[in-house]
Order: structure tokens, then C-alpha cells, then sequence
């Protein structure tokens, strides 16, 4: 069935709407990287972030501007030089950098203003208030190098952008601060991103980059970094001059600081600002002070994610039939994985302390989740709350797993392996395989 059909869409927005209530009232800090803003993605992601406006979500706009910048002093005939990721900006490369900037904010806010009928915008009536919002010193001389009119965010002026989110007004920042003693001075884009979502307190720091895509060395995408895991990562490789460390960096530093949740997202696939905050595996690499998955005891607000898990195995028989009310009763056995809200895999304990024994029972793990080893992690998660009850073995009983469960160190036994107790209850229609493991 094509993605596109009417069910299709339907059950995409039923699985989106948690994300919906969620962040309606939070407030993003998204940057647009300057190679993104003279490309064909621009104009799909002001409809997208028209799309989270109008979903209540409080936007603050950084753009980048550094190619733009390039081609400026390159028209003009002066050379760039770079320091430390920063261009050493003299008063005539000040007026380049002016222009290109200038240019780029009279661009978005001629992009945010399109209401034509029959596109993405029509009646959006979004305001783009772009200002003195960024206050900015110079950095001086470092090493040796006078670094002139390039300067470093001093401090974001926090309640004037709240004044305008509390007006429904969308905020851009730019990389150009202005000093107290009235001064301009080019900035780093990315810093200016990190340290607003830090000093607003934002619930995510979201950064687009061109073909921004962290990978590992298999090539796979890295889905979720700490911000220890990120500044290893940052030691470690050796990046390109793309803006991959710039854009990890200061991802890195909003994580560090306070920001739930920074994210690194390639804006070469279509739609990835709503796949990432709409989906719950998103599309990019997420970084985190947070667990974004959590192996714990489950509680009694979790019978229901664990009924919706368990449903279609107690259908087709992998599973015994557990009503709502045993659940409810048990819940206390039971250890649950859960994603983002979401419980994805669950077991129980069941123990016969007479026998030193206990049962594993109830193993499940959603059909998506079921290549990362997270049935190994239960297993072991019920291994210790066993042996912290003194027992000494774990049975299983199974219809269909029997190989999963060799797998994991059980061996094959007889019923008469059971604990007396659990022979008498044993099911001889169903004529489950009896495994056992020692502790």
C-alpha cells in the first residue's frame, strides 16, 4: 500500500498528534546554515517552519551567512583568512559581511511573508522580527591575531524575544551582533544558535545543515549522542570543512547547558524538520543529556502501552491471553524498555521462592525494535532483580522462540523441571518447551 493513501495518512497523524500536544507553548531555536539559503530546500523549510508556528510552537531563527560572506569579499577582491572555525573581519570585510547579511534577512522575511492561495502559506499571516537581539563583543587578540571586527555573543536579549513570541511574532537572529557602544561585529552563527537556546531555556536546539549526516564507522546514521559521547566524537575525527564540528559543537554546548534536546538534521531530505519532531525515531542524530530510552520496572500508568505491545502475540498464540485486570495486578513483575514515551518491550519475573526459581515470562519486543538486542537487555535486567531475590534459576515456556531463547544460555528441560506449583497449572493442549537457566 503506497505511503500516500488516505489510511496511511490518517494513521501518521493519529501517531503524530502526542508529538503535536507535546510541543505545542515550547520553544525551538532552529539555524538554517548559509549554504541552505541560495539552495531549493529553502522554500520547502519556511513552509515547514510556517507549519510549527502554526502549531503554537515559539520559534527563534538563526541563519547562517558564511558562503554568502565568501562570495562578497571574493566580488570585492579581499581575501578571507580564518583563525579557530572564525573569520578575521577587518572594517572592509565589515561591509561585506553587512551586505550579505542584509541581503539574507530581506530574503527571509520576503519568503515568510508569501500567502498565495493554493500554497503551503496561504492565511499563515506570519510576522519575522528581526533586531538587535544579539549583543556581542570582540574577541580580541588571541595567539597573535587581532580578530578586528569579529566578535562573540556577549548575551541574547531574552525578554525582548519573549515580548515578541508572547505577540505570536516569529524571531530571526543573525549573525551580526551589536555592542553597547554601538559596534557591529560578525559572529559565529552556530554560537549565537546554542547560546540563545540556552539563555531562552528552549526545549530544542534544532540545526539544518547541508548534507549534515553523522555516521559510524559501518556508515550507519547515529541516531543519539550524549554530550560526552559528541566532544569524544568532536577529539576523535578529523571533519571536513562542511560545518559538521561547528554544527556538533554547538550542539554539544546547548545539551551541556540546559537544552533538552539538540538535533543535527540533513536538510537534503525532503521534510526532515516534521520527520524528526512528528516521528518517534526522527531522521537525524539526536544529542542529549536525556535517556532517550529507558529499561526500568514498570508502573501502573504503563498497562496500557504494555496491552498494546502484547496484543497481536496473544493473537496469533506466542503469547498466554492477560486481561487488563491480571496486568494490573502483576504490574509490579514486569520490566519494561520504553522509547520516547513508548513501551517497546516487556518481561515478567514470577518467582517461587520455595524452589529458588523463578519463571521469565511474557517476553515481547515491538516488530520495529527487534534488532538492537533490547530482548538480550531485558533478560538481563531480569537476571538481576532474580538473584536479588535469591533465586538460582529462570524457566521459560515457549511455543515458538525455543532457538532465541537457546541462544540467550537456556538448555531444554522436561516439565518435570517446573516447580511443583507451576506443574499443576501447566497447559498440555498448548504443550509448551520447557527451557531452563541457571543464575
Amino acid at each position: 500500500m503506497s505511503s500516500t493513501t488516505p489510511d496511511n495518512q490518517v494513521h501518521w497523524f493519529r501517531q503524530s498528534s502526542p508529538y503535536i500536544n507535546a510541543h505545542r507553548g515550547r520553544t525551538f531555536v532552529v539555524m538554517l546554515a548559509g549554504e541552505l539559503l541560495d539552495g531549493p530546500r529553502l522554500a520547502p523549510l519556511i513552509h515547514d517552519l510556517a507549519l510549527l508556528n502554526s502549531l503554537g510552537i515559539k520559534l527563534v531563527l538563526v541563519h547562517g551567512a558564511r558562503p554568502q560572506i565568501s562570495a562578497r569579499l571574493a566580488d570585492a577582491g579581499i581575501e578571507s583568512t580564518f583563525e579557530q572555525h572564525m573569520r578575521i573581519t577587518d572594517s572592509a570585510a565589515l561591509d561585506s559581511v553587512m551586505a550579505a547579511v542584509g541581503a539574507l534577512r530581506l530574503k527571509l522575511e520576503g519568503l515568510f511573508s508569501m500567502g498565495l492561495a493554493n500554497s503551503p502559506m496561504h492565511n499563515a499571516g506570519i510576522r519575522l522580527i528581526s533586531g538587535n537581539f544579539v549583543i556581542a563583543k570582540p574577541v580580541g587578540v588571541r595567539n597573535g591575531f587581532d580578530y578586528q571586527h569579529t566578535g562573540e555573543v556577549r548575551r541574547i536579549d531574552v525578554d525582548a524575544i519573549r515580548q515578541q513570541h508572547s505577540s505570536g511574532n516569529l524571531v530571526l537572529l543573525s549573525p551580526v551582533g551589536c555592542s553597547p557602544t554601538g559596534e557591529l561585529f560578525n559572529v559565529n552563527a552556530e554560537e549565537v544558535a546554542s547560546t540563545a537556546a540556552i539563555a531562552l531555556g528552549a526545549d530544542k536546539l534544532i540545526l539544518l545543515g547541508d548534507d549534515l549526516r553523522l555516521a559510524d564507522p559501518q556508515g550507519e546514521l547515529i541516531r543519539e549522542l550524549s554530550p560526552q559521547e559528541a566532544g569524544k566524537l568532536l577529539a576523535d575525527e578529523q571533519f571536513e570543512d562542511n560545518g559538521v564540528d561547528r554544527q556538533l559543537t554547538a550542539a554539544c554546548h546547548a545539551a551541556s547547558n540546559g537544552v533538552g534536546r539538540a538535533h543535527l538534521l540533513d536538510a537534503s531530505v525532503d521534510g526532515a524538520l516534521i520527520k524528526e519532531l512528528f516521528t518517534r525515531d526522527g531522521c537525524g542524530t539526536l544529542v542529549t543529556r536525556e535517556t532517550y530510552e529507558t529499561l526500568r520496572g514498570a508502573r501502573i500508568e504503563d498497562v496500557g502501552g504494555i496491552l498494546e505491545l502484547i496484543e497481536p502475540l496473544e493473537a496469533d498464540g506466542t503469547l498466554v491471553r492477560r486481561s487488563r485486570e491480571l496486568l494490573e495486578n502483576e504490574i509490579h513483575r514486569f520490566a519494561i524498555i520504553e522509547r520516547d514515551g513508548m513501551v517497546i518491550a516487556c518481561a515478567a519475573l514470577y518467582p517461587f521462592p520455595d524452589d529458588k526459581t523463578g519463571e521469565l515470562a511474557c517476553v515481547a519486543v515491538h516488530p520495529g525494535y527487534r534488532k538492537g538486542e533490547r530482548g538480550a537487555q531485558l533478560l538481563g535486567y531480569v537476571e538481576r532483580r532474580a538473584r536479588e531475590q535469591g533465586l538460582q534459576r529462570l524457566f521459560v515456556l515457549t511455543t515458538l522462540t525455543a532457538h532465541w531463547f537457546q541462544q540467550q544460555g537456556f538448555e531444554a528441560a522436561g516439565v518435570d523441571a517446573l516447580p511443583g506449583a507451576r506443574q499443576s497449572l501447566y497447559n498440555w493442549q498448548r504443550n509448551s518447551k520447557v527451557f531452563v537457566k541457571p543464575l
